[in-house]
């Protein structure tokens, strides 16, 4: 699958994402990706297990506790928790995984390449989306 398709299968407006790493600071990337797709008009829940609510919606502790499974996880988290994530992803079945730029590691996408789970990286979702017409 060319990076194209790969973008154009992450960013379906059914899909639903996660944003782990979400933060309740405007300031902060967790925020902004957040809001923006959520603006955007997906349905998307935030994941941290140190805050319990975002822009007015409740936020999940992890991934296994959401009220349904994402498609699409997106990390706005440093590498060695990505690298649990996408551990944890495997374990519910989730097989399409962005890592935002900086929540990226080897070790994470090595593991989505030996494990089929597709994986974006090195791109920023608010970017993609906003720059493609892909829904």
């Amino acid at each position: 699958m060319n990076a194209a398709d790969l973008l154009k299968e992450f960013l379906r407006k059914e899909n639903v994402f996660a944003v782990v790493g979400v933060s309740s600071t405007p300031a902060k990337y967790g925020h902004q990706v957040y809001k923006d797709l959520k603006e955007a008009g997906y349905v998307v829940y935030p994941v941290n297990p140190n805050i319990d609510e975002v822009l007015g919606d409740r936020c999940y502790p992890s991934l296994s506790e959401l009220p349904e499974k994402p498609d699409v996880v997106d990390t706005v988290v440093p590498p060695g928790v990505t690298e649990k994530i996408v551990e944890e992803c495997k374990e519910l079945g989730i097989d399409k995984v962005w890592m935002q730029p900086g929540s990226e590691s080897k070790k994470a996408i090595d593991f989505c390449s030996r494990n089929g789970i597709k994986v974006v990286h090195d791109v920023c979702v608010m970017v993609k989306r906003r720059t493609a017409n892909y829904t």
